[in-house]
């Protein structure tokens, strides 16, 4: 299968071109090792090889020297160098900070885990020197809009897209979900009951999509509350889920949702992690597709550049939207419906949502219908495949 083109690819390059650095963050085989090297260097380093980082950690001198001897063999323009893994040895960013500051060489990093960058007490961020970027599974920009039960069901990561045939899918993933648990969990140390964290993880991924209440899940694990809390963070600290919150402004309500929702970052995972097979009930795929449009929202969101904000809206007397963009000074409102025949009655909280918020000056369906349709003022039912036009704003 011929390379598929990453969105966030052209980022990195306008960022190289303006003599930036870049820390790319992605969950495990979101294709960042590929995407990097695909990029004209001067030398890469992958930590994920034990010799190779052990060779950095004990002299972090060496790879300062390494770098200034290429700059000096180059000399314009500045050296391009890839580090691969980069939370494998958090002390190389010392090194990176100052050949930044001394103008001798620009840096593309990358890391698969969020939470030792950010919550390591000893962890250098470059703040100011580095532009942050995250690679997510293949969006319906990059992958185009392909069979949409099969992206329900196995997800969208580049490894599994390339494999052939369910069985092999379903292998891979099984693989995935175990590594994840075993080396992302336990080589870490990021729990201490590896029990408790696997059956967490089944429920979370069950529940995806779903407002959390972490008092009845803890109740179902048998851990309290606060832990339950823990391990959430974990996930989205590992990049595994996606945290929404809930848009809690209103002038009339006073009792809406302020707990929020997690996504799993990918669906085919998801499903893996949830132990469910393949042959799901209607109502199943229903949301799941709710989950997938919420995905693709985030990402168009985050790859435009234009800090488009994914909440949704919910009263329980009644009326929810399931997401909401916020961007710039106004709301989008956005229902999800598995049908391909948009009718009135799908769209009721979407006319109490547009009565409420004068921010909001249109409203969207998402569902399986065809063509556009015009259902009320402002308001319509679009494909699917025009899910990643309406967080572009």
């Amino acid at each position: 299968m011929k390379y598929i083109h990453r969105l966030q690819e052209d980022n990195i390059l306008e960022a190289i071109k303006r003599d930036k650095s870049v820390l790319l963050l992605g969950a495990r085989q979101t294709g960042k090792t590929t995407l990097i090297n695909r990029l004209k260097h001067d030398l890469a380093i992958s930590l994920v090889r034990p010799d190779t980082r052990q060779r950095y950690e004990k002299e972090h001198g060496l790879l300062a020297g390494e770098i200034e001897g290429l700059a000096e063999t180059k000399k314009s323009p500045r050296p391009l160098v890839l580090i691969d893994e980069i939370q494998k040895a958090l002390g190389l960013l010392d090194v990176a900070q100052d050949l930044i500051d001394r103008g001798i060489a620009n840096f593309v990093f990358t890391g698969s885990s969020a939470r030792k960058l950010y919550r390591g007490a000893k962890a250098n961020l470059l703040p100011g020197r580095v532009i942050n970027s995250r690679l997510d599974p293949f969006t319906l920009n990059e992958l185009g809009a392909d069979d949409l039960k099969a992206r329900l069901l196995y997800g969208a990561l580049p490894g599994i897209i390339k494999t052939e045939g369910p069985k092999n899918k379903e292998i891979d993933l099984e693989s995935y979900v175990t590594t994840y648990l075993e080396e992302e969990v336990r080589a870490e140390a990021l729990v201490r009951n590896l029990g408790s964290f696997a059956r967490f993880l089944e429920y979370a991924a069950s529940e995806s999509g779903n407002i959390v209440n972490f008092r009845k899940l803890s109740q179902e694990i048998g851990v309290s509350h606060t832990t339950i809390k823990d391990y959430y963070q974990v996930l989205e600290d590992c990049l595994i889920v996606e945290r929404v919150d809930p848009l809690t402004r209103s002038k009339t309500r006073k009792k809406l949702t302020k707990s929020s929702k997690y996504l799993f970052f990918d669906l085919g995972v998801r499903r893996v992690a949830a132990r469910e097979g393949i042959r799901l009930p209607r109502d199943r795929f229903g949301n799941l597709f709710e989950q997938f449009v919420g995905l693709e929202l985030i990402r168009t969101g985050r790859l435009s550049g234009k800090k488009a904000k994914v909440m949704f809206w919910r009263d329980p007397d009644g009326p929810e939207i399931d997401w909401v963009i916020e961007c710039e000074d106004r709301y989008i409102p956005v229902e999800v419906k598995w049908t391909d025949a948009p009718s009135e009655r799908d769209i009721k909280h979407l006319r109490i949502f547009m009565a409420e918020y004068k921010k909001a000056k249109a409203a969207y369906l998402i569902c399986q219908t065809p063509r556009k349709v015009k259902l009320d003022n402002n308001i319509y039912a679009i494909s699917w495949r025009e899910t990643n036009k309406l967080s572009e704003c």
